[in-house]
């Protein structure tokens, strides 16, 4: 679903309850919503964005945008040459296509329990 630029999905059933509840995603605030129907479902996660909307204008304040896929980091330049060595070593087309899946990879793994670090990463290409 979406509307006005952010994007909502139904995450779970309450089988007690008959009620599906809903989150907007990809944004730093919680907005959530619920309903009983599919119609509900939709009208409920619509309302939930305009009311967030009206709320964070009555505050004078941003409100959160969806997150737009870009964000830039800094780091040295040893780190950014490893980074970059690595990409080529793996066959990549591009530096920012192995930065994205190794992104994903990192943020799968640490969702897991696992943490990764780049002495972890640097440890595991030694062995290779």
């Amino acid at each position: 679903m979406e509307h006005k630029g952010y994007r909502g999905t139904v995450m779970l059933f309450d089988d007690e309850a008959g009620i599906f509840h809903g989150e907007v995603v990809d944004t730093q605030d919680v907005i959530t919503f619920q309903g009983k129907t599919g119609q509900e479902v939709i009208k409920a996660f619509k309302d939930s964005v305009d009311e967030y909307l009206a709320f964070c204008e009555e505050q004078g304040r941003e409100p959160s945008k969806p997150f737009s896929g870009q964000f830039m980091t800094r780091t040295g330049p040893e780190v950014h040459r490893l980074c970059v060595s690595a990409s080529k070593l793996q066959g990549y087309k591009s530096f920012n296509a192995w930065v994205v899946d190794t992104l994903k990879t990192a943020a799968t793994h640490s969702f897991s329990g696992r943490t990764v670090t780049i002495e972890r990463i640097e440890e595991e290409e030694v062995r290779k």
